[in-house]
């Protein structure tokens, strides 16, 4: 009995022993990474408000922010670790795929557009944000539509799929713009601000921020005709499957608690540091459908058609 008892003893340390080296051998990529390093890089951005920027303490905070640190503390947990240290890497339109793509950061935690032009050179986590590109105006200039733009200065951010779509529609359209190229948002407001550009090119959401936290609110109007639809996604590197699985997992089983809701809220409609001022931007029906079925699709399509019963609960709201 104790013979059989012992080879059974055997057999289980044996057990063990042949799972760890397979174990150890799954554990690739970014995971093995960040477990080696005990650390985790974000790429963060200094002014995409209320996604990722500084605040007034120097503190990079926003709502991607909130959701990348909930995949912290995921992969953290799947590693094993009592510890990961966060590093706050600032980046930029231009710069995040570069960066991304040559491992300084490990997730990218700010306002990209995932498109299918993009997914050849990264990965994306499943969509977080969805967004319309329309233009925003001084109500002085009486620019209502892309038509209204022919022969004056536009203003996008460099990097930006923006800057990519204005190009082409400025051609195709022959409206002969001026289209002037601002290193990240900020700046391409202060040209509109200063009257460098007629109008400023950008999603409605970062626009609307922009002009919540004006001078002179307003002043401004965002037009009503988009340009396009697009999601927002977190970034990651672009090949490594447990990564994303494990970045993927996170953010499913987050969107589905009721504090997703109340991050949601918190960063879109109630005041938000520095200034405290409110977004007040409801949950548009196509970040709903999301939610509640979640993709990472880089295709426009697949976000721009939302079902009439979505829409009809999304008035009622």
């Amino acid at each position: 009995m104790k013979f059989v008892k012992m080879m059974a003893a055997l057999l289980s340390v044996g057990v063990v022993s042949s799972m760890a080296p397979a174990q150890a051998q799954e554990l690739t990529g970014t995971l093995a990474k960040i477990k080696k390093a005990g650390s985790i890089t974000l790429g963060v951005r200094d002014g995409s408000i209320p996604f990722s920027y500084l605040d007034d303490k120097q503190q990079y905070q926003g709502y991607s922010v909130d959701l990348c640190m909930k995949v912290v503390k995921s992969v953290q947990k799947q590693l094993g670790l009592t510890e990961l240290k966060v590093v706050m890497n600032p980046v930029t339109s231009a710069n995040r795929i570069p960066l991304m793509a040559n491992g300084t950061i490990d997730l990218e935690c700010g306002s990209t557009t995932n498109n299918l032009e993009r997914q050849q050179q990264v990965a994306f986590a499943p969509t977080m944000f969805v967004i319309g590109n329309r233009l925003l105006s001084k109500k002085s200039s009486n620019i209502k539509t892309l038509a209204d733009m022919k022969g004056k200065t536009l203003v996008a951010t460099a990097g930006t799929s923006t800057l990519k779509q204005m190009t082409i529609l400025n051609a195709e359209k022959n409206l002969g713009m001026h289209i002037a190229v601002a290193k990240d948002h900020p700046e391409a407001f202060l040209m509109l601000e200063t009257g460098r550009a007629a109008a400023e090119a950008n999603d409605d959401i970062l626009l609307a921020s922009q002009v919540a936290n004006s001078k002179n609110p307003a002043d401004y109007e965002i037009t009503k005709e988009a340009l396009s639809v697009e999601p927002y996604g977190i970034m990651l590197r672009k090949g490594d499957a447990s990564f994303k699985k494990a970045v993927d997992d996170a953010l499913i089983a987050f969107y589905k608690t009721d504090d997703y809701q109340k991050v949601y809220a918190k960063w879109f409609m109630a005041p938000i540091p520095p200034k405290g001022v409110n977004m007040n931007f409801p949950m548009p029906p196509q970040l709903q459908a999301v939610i509640a079925k979640p993709t990472d699709s880089g295709d426009p399509a697949a976000y721009a058609a939302v079902p009439e019963a979505q829409k009809a609960a999304s008035k009622k709201k």
